[in-house]
């Protein structure tokens, strides 16, 4: 929110900007950044350059009062405007400004004189700040120039000169003084929405500081005919709209607004339209409660000249309404509406309809002010993407005690800046009033949740200024909470959160805890995990982090046949994010693809919780799982990579391996793999399953070429694993023996069997670690052969053998023997033929 100081001094006194500022940073509404417009920069405020802005030299740039306005003799669209700025001869200066014409006088202006910096667009319409110098306009020497908004940095608006009121300071007066502003960026926080409004800030400003608020009681003088009669207002549901108000000026004057409210609504960010919309605009950022006005006498020729009754509903499906935005929009019963007779006339908290916006035609205003329910205004303006001040404030949550003293404020402001006569009365339909909230607030209770004392004096004079009311009472204070609070909600800590906040956490003093802190105790599930992270990292792979939220079209790329059900959230901020994923592998491949844009090897996994629903349970399964993704070039690119050759890819041995060494770390037990079960996102050929003591804990392979597509991959081959973290580290022993090596030699023999083409290594490495006994001490798959040679349907598989004692060094007798006995059991359990002695 924009706050600009000179506003927020009308409330509460502020004298050093920069303590304010940081005062406000501690305490939770953090500067996003503060920009100066016409003044120098203060002192200890950190100001980007690009916001400090133009200085408004006092000699230089000043009020000036039109004496007359003459056509210049040369040019149709110049004029010649004589100015008085308080020197002892008026000055004459040549403008095309179109919001003046020859023959007016009386109205003050800003006078720009020789030497003094201002904003320019060149050629290429970019912003440049040049200096003011003598020049002649067809004939005529100028030295001087009425300036725009644009002109003196405060806005991009430069279809006119600034006009200001007759009661601004008389002509000489530096406009520094009329028109300079430090503007103060917050950064509100949702549990802070009471801040979206200038009085809000001031109560925070007035309890950092120790000043008082001034934040005087609206009111309005109201003419001796009623409302009564003319106007209904019918609520279908007060949970969608707790309260709504009807207030009704008549022969209100639409036209501009002016310069002070102006002025301050362009510091605030918003664009100045007429007085009518003004002055709604106005009292939102005034009071954090957003109004809307409605031309009066179009709702009562929609009703056939009767009076007009507005109800507050959900639309019906289809219902149409074209927005103040030229949209017209179709509607579902997911919107609330304003509507009267005919149909809705605005989408409630978001955007009024055109057909009756207050036009310069407008004499008669109905004027709105409500509360809404806060899901259901942020659900419009996400699905019309209409997001602005008020949708804003709705979204956060108002309270329905607002809505009447804005009313009030916004009636007052239409008598006093549009001429309006305001009827006596208000509709005010406010079917369930919620009863005060009171909070018991215990002295040994704050000292229990803060960790010493905040005396009497300071708790009342922080909630005080905040305005909670406060009753004594013995174990400390009975507190009603304010109207313009809808954040406290755990009673009592968040009343001590307020006290420690305003304290300043900054202040908070330092003491050493009184007892020995406690024996850690370690979280093995936890250990074991990051366990898990270091050895993949040590293969080379890099962690992602992707969201826990996702998409139902997004995990059915993977093809899966079977419908699943997912954890839906109630209130998704976007389509992509409705769901709790059921699997990490959408997320990760979106990364992967994103990362294949910039290179050409990905060696990525992550580690997280999954979200699987739970029949008749309200809260889902969250086991952890582990995804592995191996795409592009198994080596860095080189200097002295062969030219025309494609360099070498990550395929499913080397996935294979990343699984393997994961389980030979973690000491897994009975660790076997098998061609995967059918599985949607694999391909049907080129796919595992991993399993430990006969307990499948995940599969792996090359990802579906049609997967792969779908998610962006192209036609590579991106190999994929998906582990059950759950049921690998329940397998994970505590403790495992070390077998001492042997210091005697090894001895290295072959073996070649020829099996049916179906057998996998795995059997056969089975078997022959059986055979093999104590002396066999490893086993691996160095070659797989089919074609010539061998009979069809077969393949020969090699295998290097090791064998060793830890006693002694094995003869040649020794280890024949033990090679006999490998090569018999591949014969007798696989009926394998043992290549080169077989015939």
């Amino acid at each position: 929110m924009l706050v600009p100081l000179s506003w927020l001094r009308e409330y509460v006194p502020v004298a050093d900007a920069a303590h304010i500022i940081e005062r406000l940073t501690i305490a939770g509404l953090e500067s996003a950044g503060v920009k100066v417009f016409g003044v120098g920069v203060p002192a200890g405020i950190p100001v980007k350059p690009e916001d400090a802005g133009l200085v408004w030299e006092r000699d230089k740039v000043m009020v000036a009062k039109v004496i007359e306005i003459t056509k210049h003799p040369e040019a149709d669209k110049l004029k010649l405007v004589k100015l008085d700025y308080g020197a002892s001869e008026p000055k004459t200066v040549v403008t095309g400004a179109p919001n003046i014409a020859p023959g007016q006088s009386g109205m003050k202006v800003v006078l720009g004189l020789r030497g003094c910096r201002y904003h320019l667009a060149d050629k290429d319409g970019k912003k440049t700040t040049v200096t003011l110098e003598p020049k002649a306009l067809r004939g005529i020497m100028n030295d001087a120039m009425c300036m725009s908004n644009y002109e003196l940095g405060i806005s991009d608006e430069h279809e006119g000169i600034i006009i200001l009121d007759d009661t601004d300071p008389a002509p000489g007066t530096p406009v520094a003084d009329l028109l300079g502003e430090i503007v103060v960026e917050l950064d509100i926080l949702p549990n802070m929405a009471r801040c979206l409004s200038m009085i809000g800030i001031a109560r925070e400003v007035a309890a950092l500081t120790g000043a008082t608020a001034n934040i005087p009681e609206p009111k309005v003088e109201t003419v001796a005919e009623k409302i009564d009669g003319k106007v209904a207002v019918v609520i279908a549901d007060p949970k969608l709209c707790p309260r709504y108000t009807a207030t009704i000026i008549r022969n209100a004057k639409v036209g501009p607004s002016p310069r002070w409210m102006g002025s301050r609504l362009q510091y605030a960010g918003m664009r100045p339209i007429n007085n009518v919309v003004d002055i709604t605009n106005y009292v939102m950022l005034e009071y954090g409660q957003p109004l809307h006005a409605f031309d009066y006498d179009v709702l009562v020729r929609r009703a056939g000249g009767k009076a007009p009754t507005i109800t507050i509903r959900p639309a019906t499906t289809g219902e149409k309404l074209k927005t103040l935005d030229g949209q017209e929009r179709e509607l579902s019963p997911d919107n609330l509406v304003i509507a009267d007779g005919v149909g809705a006339i605005a989408l409630a908290g978001v955007m009024g309809g055109g057909e009756t916006e207050v036009t310069a035609d407008t004499k008669t205003i109905l004027l709105e002010s409500a509360a809404f329910d806060f899901v259901s205004v942020r659900k419009t303006a996400r699905q019309f993407n209409l997001f602005s001040e008020a949708s804003t404030r709705f979204s956060r949550g108002i309270h329905p005690e607002l809505v009447k003293p804005a009313a009030t404020r916004v009636a007052g402001l239409l008598r006093t800046c549009a001429g309006g006569e305001v009827l006596a009365g208000t509709i005010d339909n406010y079917p369930a009033p919620p009863a005060p909230q009171v909070v018991e607030l215990r002295r040994s209770e704050i000292a229990r949740l803060l960790g010493f004392d905040v005396p009497t004096a300071e708790v009342e004079r922080v909630l005080t200024a905040l305005q909670f009311t406060l009753k004594p009472e013995t174990f400390g204070w009975t507190v009603t909470v304010p109207r313009t609070r809808l954040d406290i909600q755990a009673g009592a800590a968040d009343l001590i959160e307020e006290l420690a906040r305003v304290f300043g956490y900054d202040k908070l003093p330092e003491r050493l805890l009184p007892l020995e802190l406690p024996e850690p105790k370690g979280n093995r599930s936890l250990e074991l995990e990051d366990k898990v992270r270091d050895l993949l990292a040590d293969q080379g792979l890099q962690e992602a982090i992707t969201y826990s939220l996702s998409s139902a079209e997004a995990e059915a790329k993977l093809q899966s046949t079977q419908v699943v059900a997912h954890v839906g959230l109630l209130n998704p901020l976007s389509p992509e994010r409705s769901v709790m994923r059921r699997t990490l592998l959408p997320g990760l491949l979106g990364v992967v693809q994103k990362n294949l844009e910039a290179t050409d090897s990905i060696a990525m996994y992550e580690l997280g919780f999954v979200y699987i629903p739970k029949a008749g349970e309200r809260l889902p399964d969250e086991p952890r799982q582990v995804v592995i993704v191996l795409c592009g070039r198994r080596t860095p690119t080189a200097w002295d990579d062969p030219q025309g050759v494609k360099p070498c890819q990550y395929d499913f041995f080397d996935l294979k391996g990343v699984v393997e060494s994961l389980a030979t770390d973690l000491h897994l037990p009975g660790v076997t793999f098998s061609p995967a079960k059918a599985t949607s996102w694999l391909h049907p050929m080129r796919a595992a399953e991993v399993s430990t003591n006969g307990k499948a804990v995940g599969v792996f392979g090359e990802l579906h070429p049609k997967v792969a597509a779908s998610f962006g991959l192209g036609e590579r081959a991106v190999q994929v694993a998906e582990l059950d973290l759950e049921a690998i580290l329940s397998l994970v022993p505590d403790r495992f023996p070390y077998k001492p090596f042997s210091t005697f030699p090894p001895a290295k023999r072959d073996v070649a069997v020829v099996v049916p083409a179906e057998t996998p290594a795995e059997k056969v490495l089975a078997e022959i670690r059986a055979g093999g006994g104590e002396l066999l001490t490893a086993a691996e798959l160095f070659d797989v052969y089919t074609g010539e040679g061998i009979p069809a349907g077969t393949k020969s598989m090699a295998f290097a053998l090791t064998y060793q004692a830890p006693d002694r060094t094995l003869g040649e007798k020794e280890i024949g023997k033990a090679h006999e006995k490998v090569e018999g059991r591949l014969r007798h359990v696989l009926k394998a033929q043992i290549r080169g002695k077989d015939a």
